[in-house]
Parts: C-alpha cells; sequence; structure tokens
C-alpha cells in the first residue's frame, strides 16, 4: 500500500487553481480529518484512485496521453515514477469510475495495469498537528509545557535564568544611556568599571515564597478539548493562530490553585448541561467564551462568566442565570464553594480587552477580599491585582525599601489598581496620590484606603497620560517620589515626558512586568534634553527581579531611577 508521500521524483501537475492559504485554513478545523472536503473549497481529493505497476521509464506526458487515448480526463496526476505508480485525482465521482472501468485490467507495455481507491490525502494543518502531538508526548506533559515552560527546571535555576534575563536588559539600557546622553558618559564610565559593565548594580533576584498554586487570578478559555470532548474548560495546547485550538483540562497544572481547578471542573459540568454551543472565532457562531476566577488567600472566590448571547431573547439569557445561580448555590456546583458568581455579554468584538464590558452580578458578594501586608483589600471583577499575593508582598515591601520615605514624602502610585502600592506605603508619608484607568478599580482603591483607616491617600480615574501632569502640578511639597507599575506595554511617552519636565519630582520607582517592553520608557527617562525632552534627565541607581511567576519565564523587574543634579555635580567636579 503507498502512503501519500512527497519523494524528489514527483512530476505533478494540477489543473486546479491554488486556493489562497488563507481561504483553507480559515475554514476552521470542525470537520474532522479532511475537514477541507466541506464546504465550498472544491477539492479532488476525494475523487481519487491509485494506478499501480506502471511501465518503466514512462514520463508524465506519456501518463496524460495514455489515459487521454482511452477517453480518461484526469483532474490532477502524481506520478511516482520509481515506484511505478500515480495518484490520479477527477472532478466527481462519475468521471473516477469510468476511469477505473477503463484502466483496470488494462496492458501497457507489457504491464497489467490495476486500479484502486484511494484515501485522500490528510488535510495537511491536521495532519501536521497530530505529528506535533505525537512528538510532544503525553497531554499533561504538552500543557505543561504550554503555560509553566520551566515546571521542570529547578527554582534555584529558574531563578538564574530569570536574572540573567534582567542583566540582558540593563546591558541594553547601559548601551541606550551611552547613545542617548554624551554627557553622562563619565559617569557611565565609572559604574560599568564598579558594575560588571552594568549601568548600575542588579541586586540578587528575590524568590517567590510559593513555586506552585501560586495564581489568584486565572482565565479560561471554553471549547474543544485535546481529548474530543466538546464544552472543555481549560488552557489552549497552544496560540489559536498557531492552529492548536485543543482545550486541555488545567487538573495537572502546578500554578492554578486547587480552588481554582474545582470551579472549572463545576462550570464545564454545567455547561455540558445546557442546549448552548461553545463559542467559534472562526464562524462567530456559540456562546461559551471565557471563564475567569479570582481566588484570595481568605478562601474567597470569584468566577466571571464570559457569554456571547448572539440572538437569544432576553427571557432566555435571565433563565440562563438563573440557572448558574442555582446550580453554583443550591445544586451541584455548591462544591466549588464560589462566594460571587458575575455573567458578562461579549459580542462579536474578537478584542481580548474585557476590562469595558458590564459585568452582572449573579449571587454572592459583589466583590472578593484579600489581606496583603497586613491591610485589607476588596477586588471587583475588572481591578488589577498582582496575581501571586505572596510574591507581590515581596515586591512592595522592596519598592517601601527603595522610595527612601519620610513623614514629608509625597507619593505618586501611577497605574496604581486597587491601590495596593500607594497604602502599603500611606503610613510612612504625608500624602498619597493614586492614578489609575480602570473605574472599578479606583472606587476599590477607595474603599480600601477607607477600610483601612487612611486619610492621606486620594485617587484620580483616567489615562495616566491625561491625568498624570494635571496632578503632578498641583503637588507642592518638594520631596516626591513616584512609583509606575503600568500595564506589559508601558507609560505613554506623555507621561515620561511630564515626569521629566516635573523637576521637584527627584526619585522614581519603575516596576515593570516586561523589561523589554519598557525599555523606551527607561530610555527616555535617561535621554539628554532637547526640544522634545525638557527637564534634567534621570539616571538608574539599583535594579532588582522579583520572581512573581515560579515555572515560567516571566518576572517583574524594579529600576530606581535618581534625577541627575547638574548644578551639584559641577561643584563635585571643581573642588
Amino acid at each position: 500500500t503507498h502512503t501519500e508521500k512527497e519523494p524528489d521524483d514527483i512530476i505533478e501537475e494540477n489543473n486546479q487553481e491554488n486556493l489562497p492559504a488563507t481561504a483553507a485554513e480559515g475554514e476552521g478545523a470542525a470537520g474532522g480529518v479532511y475537514r477541507y472536503i466541506k464546504g465550498d473549497l472544491f477539492t479532488s481529493e476525494i475523487f481519487k484512485v491509485e494506478i499501480q505497476n506502471l511501465p518503466k521509464y514512462i514520463g508524465f506526458n506519456d501518463l496524460k496521453k495514455f489515459l487521454n487515448k482511452h477517453g480518461v480526463n484526469p483532474h490532477k496526476i502524481k506520478l511516482f515514477s520509481k515506484q511505478m505508480f500515480a495518484f490520479v485525482t477527477f472532478k466527481n465521482q462519475e468521471e473516477r469510475d469510468k476511469a477505473m472501468k477503463a484502466v483496470h485490467g488494462m496492458q501497457w507495455k507489457s504491464k497489467v495495469l490495476s486500479v484502486r481507491l484511494a484515501k485522500p490525502k490528510a488535510d495537511p494543518i491536521l495532519k501536521k498537528r497530530k505529528q506535533e502531538e505525537e512528538a510532544e508526548g503525553p497531554l499533561n506533559i504538552q500543557i505543561a509545557n504550554a503555560v509553566t515552560p520551566l515546571w521542570n527546571v529547578p527554582y534555584e535555576e529558574q531563578l538564574k535564568r530569570k536574572e540573567k534575563e534582567v542583566e540582558g536588559v540593563l546591558q541594553k539600557l547601559t548601551r541606550e544611556i551611552g547613545n542617548n546622553n554624551k554627557a553622562m558618559l563619565p559617569w557611565l564610565f565609572l559604574q560599568k568599571e564598579k558594575y560588571n559593565k552594568l549601568c548600575c548594580p542588579l541586586e540578587a533576584i528575590r524568590p517567590s515564597p510559593v513555586q506552585t498554586e501560586y495564581r489568584n487570578k486565572c482565565e479560561f478559555v471554553i471549547g474543544v478539548g485535546a481529548d474530543g470532548e466538546d464544552k472543555t474548560v481549560g488552557f489552549r495546547l497552544g496560540k489559536y493562530k498557531g492552529g492548536s485550538c485543543a482545550v486541555v483540562s488545567p487538573a495537572e497544572t502546578s500554578h492554578v490553585s486547587s480552588e481554582a481547578k474545582r470551579v472549572v471542573q463545576g462550570f464545564q459540568q454545567f455547561i455540558r448541561t445546557t442546549p448552548y454551543a461553545v463559542y467559534s472565532p472562526e464562524t462567530y457562531e456559540g456562546h461559551w467564551r471565557q471563564l475567569t476566577v479570582r481566588t484570595s488567600r481568605i478562601k474567597q472566590t470569584m468566577a466571571i462568566v464570559f457569554f456571547n448571547p448572539q440572538k437569544l431573547q432576553e427571557e432566555e439569557i435571565e433563565e440562563l442565570k438563573r440557572n448558574l445561580r442555582q446550580y453554583f448555590t443550591e445544586g451541584e456546583g455548591q462544591e466549588s464553594a464560589i462566594t460571587s458568581l458575575y455573567f458578562v455579554r461579549m459580542g462579536q468584538r474578537t478584542s481580548a480587552g474585557t476590562e469595558d464590558l458590564p459585568c452582572e452580578h449573579v449571587t454572592g458578594e459583589e466583590w472578593i477580599h484579600e489581606e496583603l501586608l497586613g491591610l485589607k483589600f476588596r477586588i471587583s471583577p475588572h481591578s488589577f491585582f498582582q496575581t501571586n499575593t505572596p510574591a507581590a508582598e515581596v515586591l512592595y515591601s522592596a519598592v517601601g525599601e527603595w522610595a527612601q520615605l519620610d513623614q514629608d514624602s509625597t507619593v505618586l502610585d501611577v497605574c496604581c489598581g486597587t491601590g495596593t502600592i500607594g497604602i502599603s506605603l500611606a503610613k510612612r508619608v504625608k500624602k498619597v496620590i493614586g492614578i489609575e484607568l480602570c473605574q472599578e478599580a479606583v472606587e476599590d482603591a477607595k474603599a480600601n484606603a477607607e477600610a483601612n483607616g487612611l486619610t492621606n491617600v486620594e485617587f484620580h480615574c483616567g489615562k495616566a497620560e491625561d491625568v498624570f501632569p494635571t496632578v503632578l502640578n498641583a503637588v507642592v511639597s518638594p520631596n516626591v517620589t513616584a512609583i509606575v507599575d503600568p500595564p506589559r506595554a508601558g507609560l505613554h511617552s506623555k507621561v515620561i515626558l511630564a515626569i521629566r519636565r516635573a523637576e521637584h519630582l527627584k526619585r522614581l520607582i519603575y516596576v515593570a512586568c516586561n523589561a523589554k517592553a519598557a525599555m523606551n520608557n527607561f530610555t527616555d527617562l535617561c535621554r539628554a534634553v532637547s526640544n522634545r525632552v525638557r527637564g534634567a534627565p534621570f539616571r538608574p541607581v539599583r535594579a532588582m527581579a522579583v520572581d512573581l511567576f515560579p515555572q515560567t519565564m516571566h518576572c517583574e523587574t524594579i529600576l530606581l531611577f535618581e534625577r541627575v543634579d547638574y548644578s551639584s555635580e559641577t561643584q563635585t567636579t571643581e573642588t
């Protein structure tokens, strides 16, 4: 039996127009091994035969002429001349059957030909996926590799790798400062001599106090399981764009808490009893989209269900919400121990940003609560809160040490989320001013300040680039420290320019969850004065990594920047 493979001696003609890859791929992974046979994509693969026992030394044209002479009209021929067989495809069943009758048993150059049906060639995308799955071992290993790629690396070694990454970031920053601020070169030269070619000392990485089950927030997708089970809740094996959209349960993943796993199990059981299908990003049909689970150390659990209503009547959606409530409060879902349940209608928008979608409260409390550094925090569905609470305590303690605060200090907490950093420092300083884009988080931050008996804290809602300059100009205190903890992409350049212009702001602590992505921010803080960038530059004084994401390559990086004081510099060089 021959299988379709591509040896060097294939000669092939294809009268069919080449289909654009996107059309072939965009058709969705819905139809089993030959999904490309379905739909409007014409393919002759279904009407295919294998002609065996061909004469030696015949060429492609010989075979074509021979078939034409006998009234056979092939769509596509693939000749394997060394192996003396060919695959021939036809436009329809009638043509194929006619050819089989005509050619089978016919003699050609002393060879008796035989013809048989050939299997369609497996869908190349699914074939590749199957090969990958076979190569990558059992599902629990595959999912561990996808979501916690360092799961089998000893923790000490993980920390070394992360420190090396941050060292690489500092090396790049050192080059950038040299390229963008010539006045800093003498200082840079001395720093590099002192600190092993780096612009500032890199302190030892601080490990996470817990290495497993540390995530207090997880987003689970809903799709077809890698085991073929529909409506599976878990993680994707690979990037959706990469084609591996199979979903695997988080049951054996090391970074998800047992509480969250319990919710996933209960929720999966519930959606499998409903008539509603999983949402498909390809056809835009279906309903169930995502489940987010948030947990806290004081054993509170929030579940947020994302659902595409499509054309369902309001009454049907209300009934679904009633069933959800009943299942989790009185039914089998009780075991999930959910203390707060939300429902979010997520329409056709393909963007991943769910922050601005209204959350409908279904049952339980409106928030979950967490304790951090002896303080109490409430957390709303969309509010940002560091995903590893014990390690966040390590991070915020380090920020507090580095900020060198006293009773005269004013702290600007930029991208403050639920106010965690500012609130944890408030007792040591004169005033804390927080800025945050997410309205829900600002409400939380205000409530958190109040719950902790703090009166010297205020919060402003808006884009940092819009709010920051106004807030900064209103601060009269001579001792101002800014702490910024922006999302992955870093701060808007307008914020950096406002920081540079505010000469009374002498110290800045930058908490970066992706230091490489924040490189432009770091460089802009240090670059030479120009028409665009006004105000004396900053320079890095110390740096450190804190591991908030064990078993992955990610970590947080803290950099302390201090304003260059040119007046004192010139005095010291003259004396």
